[in-house]
């Protein structure tokens, strides 16, 4: 059972539709973990529905029920059903973007302790990536120029404000300083969906900022 989630906003936005598709993929991907979550979209979609149901319906014209009617037949890139649980622990969002396990994924090392994999959705304005860290290791202290998701899929962090285990999920704004450390007994493996880059704060680490870049996409 996660005891980090999504706040109201953000899945009163996913029930919605309103998030990005990195976001909500992220958030999607966290639903597999909590069924507190789960019920709780499930509330929401069923207040709007009702909400609509009251409403004065609204004339649509051609062009717009022309596009709905071509959409119809396309198919949903994100689409995924719930695993099995002797499928593993792996949401199956993942299993959807990536083709064999994350052995099979191109890794960048930023530093010793962290490998970076970035992933493509068709998101142009988020970056969806895995980072792995070391068991024990830490990511240098850094800031953020836009917000940060987050959600832990295997292993476990911590930094200043607790410690997240797998299923866990945290919201980081702009500005929000920290220095996550994996935990002493397990390499970490996280989901990070960004819609800036990271600025590292630490001297030590403080001239890769110019090179750091947001791969959206």
């Amino acid at each position: 059972m996660a005891s980090y989630h999504p706040q109201l906003e953000l899945l009163t936005e996913y029930a919605a539709g309103c998030l990005s598709l990195a976001q909500s993929s992220c958030i999607a991907a966290h639903l597999n973990y909590c069924g507190e979550c789960q019920r709780g979209v499930i509330q929401l979609q069923n207040i709007g529905a009702a909400l609509f149901e009251v409403q004065d319906p609204a004339v649509a014209g051609d062009a717009l029920l022309d596009r709905v009617l071509k959409r119809l037949d396309e198919a949903a890139p994100l689409c995924y059903s719930r695993p099995r649980r002797s499928e593993g622990a792996t949401p199956a969002l993942l299993q959807r973007l990536m083709t064999g396990d994350f052995s099979d994924l191109p890794w960048r090392k930023v530093t010793e302790a962290l490998r970076i994999s970035y992933l493509r959705t068709g998101d142009p304005n988020y970056e969806f990536a895995l980072y792995h860290i070391k068991a024990g290791g830490e990511i240098p202290d850094h800031d953020h120029h836009g917000s940060e998701m987050t959600l832990v899929l295997e292993g476990g962090f911590s930094d200043d404000r607790g410690t997240y285990n797998t299923g866990d999920f945290i919201y980081r704004r702009a500005n929000e300083q920290h220095a996550p450390r994996a935990l002493p007994d397990q390499d970490c493996l996280c989901l990070a969906v960004l819609d800036a880059p990271l600025k590292f704060t630490s001297w030590k680490y403080r001239w890769m900022n110019p090179f750091l870049r947001l791969h959206a996409g």
